[in-house]
């Protein structure tokens, strides 16, 4: 593995839900040594993305996939054959990567800040890179 590149892999349980990989990022910055600069982290699949928000209150979580669901409905006006349309919808829509500074050692989040993998074509073996760079 290169020097600040991280691989990590999770085994998602639902068709869809969020997994709070936040400790995965604490390991990767630690592991870099890097104390300033940023981490990226990538989800390298096209029916799962990355986002950040409040960790202390799974409701927030439960909303945004009820949220998701009704902008991007599972059964839909849907060509793709797979089944999955609703996923690669989401999944665009929440994006494939994150960037996060890292501050004395550790990434800067909010007090509430979590960094979740969104999982919504499970459940599946993923992946997770993270890249941290001085800076």
């Amino acid at each position: 593995m290169n020097k600040g590149l991280f691989q990590f892999s999770l085994s998602t349980k639902s068709q869809q839900e969020f997994v709070d990989i936040t400790g995965f990022l604490r390991q990767a910055v630690k592991e870099s040594g890097i104390t300033a600069g940023i981490a990226v982290i990538y989800c390298p699949h096209t029916t799962a993305g990355i986002t950040i928000n409040e960790n202390a209150d799974p409701d927030v979580v439960r909303d945004m996939i009820a949220t998701l669901n009704k902008v991007f409905p599972v059964k839909g006006d849907y060509k793709h054959y797979e089944g999955n349309s609703h996923a690669h919808l989401k999944s665009s829509y929440m994006g494939a990567e994150k960037t996060i500074i890292v501050r004395e050692g550790k990434p800067l989040l909010g007090t509430w800040q979590s960094v979740f993998f969104c999982e919504f074509d499970g459940p599946r073996e993923r992946k997770v890179f993270i890249k941290v760079l001085a800076g």
